[in-house]
């Protein structure tokens, strides 16, 4: 049985994610970017977002919620939030902060040699896979969609 006890992701100090015994802090950028690529990849967004939207959607993936927008992204997710609410294993938030914290344990497992990358070149897109298990890709659990109310910048 292997007893090694796997790394914490480190980028630096100004956000911090804890799951159990594991705590992954960030630095500014690469949370923004996280939380960005989360957003997209739930299809919350479509496309880069400018500073105030970013700065917005940071605040809902740390606070829960916009208390002051800064932009109309935070404007849309108060006015949307009922649809975006609703059982914490079903909420935007919830999903947002799940995957940020997926890409960055996915990241530590990259680099400390559990995991590798490879590129698919039918589909153009990355995969996670298992050195040890002759290249299997890893299997990540579906996440929503969230088109139905999507930010679409005015």
């Amino acid at each position: 049985m292997d007893t090694a006890r796997r790394g914490n992701y480190d980028s630096g100090q100004d956000f911090v994610l804890e799951y159990g015994e594991l705590r992954f802090t960030f630095n500014e950028r690469d949370f923004g970017e996280r939380c960005e690529q989360a957003a997209l990849k739930l299809g919350f967004v479509d496309g880069r977002l400018k500073e105030a939207e970013l700065e917005d959607l940071v605040n809902l993936v740390v606070n829960g919620e916009v208390h002051d927008p800064a932009s109309a992204l935070g404007e849309h997710v108060n006015d949307c939030w009922p649809d975006l609410v609703g059982p914490a294993e079903r909420s935007l938030v919830h999903w947002l902060r799940r995957l940020v914290f997926r890409s960055a344990w996915l990241d530590q497992r990259v680099k400390e040699g559990e995991l590798d990358i490879a590129y698919r070149e039918g589909s153009q897109t990355f995969a996670y896979i298992q050195p040890e298990r002759n290249g299997e890709p890893i299997e990540l659990a579906p996440e929503p969609s969230w088109n139905r109310v999507a930010y679409v910048p005015r």
